[in-house]
């Protein structure tokens, strides 16, 4: 058994939380038990997700995506009051590690993704991105073998760029804003989460690869590599929760 605020500390300290403003409150957003004997993650708040986590008798659920955001509504309208009880029927603390956890360069979403493909990830690319050599240099073809073998999807691609691919880039989620700023780095290939309309366009223009490999897809190993770390760290069990989402 561990001690809830015991862990928030540990994991705000080990992610670097204030040196990472977000676009809403990161960590704790909804106090639950004191005490924590299991932790439950998954990517995205919803109703579904804490009925699962209270399913598996948890204290304290980490997610990438959380309740609040400055952009919402700040009413507790139907659906976020059914949110709510679910987490206070089950007395579970809701945690959440968004643009922190991107950037971690141990356990952040880019850096772990990086790695499985075979991305260095030596440089620091968009603030919570990493870009570097791909080892070894290989065919865009043999690249997005590789995503979608361990993502578990089928990356949507635009294969604009050089026939072999030595630098890339990764930002997961909505990180397609950063494409350009990609190409004017040098990479090859650029991947995220998402694709909007003109990046079919700028894609040929630019003459880099873009590989979209889902928004949901690309920000799962960040939550259960800290889940993890925390289970161990205090000796508490851990589960992962897929939910399963094709954006």
């Amino acid at each position: 058994m561990a001690n809830r605020d015991a862990i928030l500390k540990f994991a705000a300290e080990l992610l670097d939380l204030d040196a990472y403003p977000d676009h809403g409150p990161m960590g704790m957003q909804v106090e639950g038990a004191e005490e924590v004997t299991r932790i439950a993650c998954g990517v995205s708040a919803s109703l579904a997700l804490f009925q699962r986590a209270a399913e598996l008798k948890a204290q304290l659920l980490i997610v990438h995506h959380g309740l609040f955001w400055d952009s919402d509504s700040q009413r507790i309208d139907g659906t976020m009051r059914k949110r709510l009880q679910a987490l206070f029927d089950a007395d579970i603390t809701l945690a959440v590690y968004h643009l922190a956890l991107d950037a971690h360069p141990e356990i952040g979403n880019n850096a772990l993704i990086a790695k499985q493909l075979g991305i260095e990830p030596k440089e620091r690319f968009a603030g919570i991105g990493f870009g570097g050599p791909l080892r070894p240099v290989t065919e865009v073809e043999r690249f997005v073998g590789r995503v979608r073998e361990k993502l578990g999807r089928e990356p949507l691609v635009f294969p604009h760029g050089p026939e072999k691919v030595k630098r890339a880039a990764v930002v997961t989620g909505s990180g397609g804003r950063h494409f350009a700023e990609a190409a004017a780095a040098g990479y090859d290939l650029f991947l995220t989460g998402e694709a909007e309309e003109p990046t079919l366009h700028l894609a040929r223009e630019l003459g880099v690869h873009y590989i979209a490999a889902g928004h949901y897809a690309t920000e799962r190993f960040g939550v259960q590599a800290l889940a993890r770390k925390i289970a161990e760290r205090f000796g508490t069990e851990a589960d992962y929760i897929e939910l399963g989402n094709p954006v």
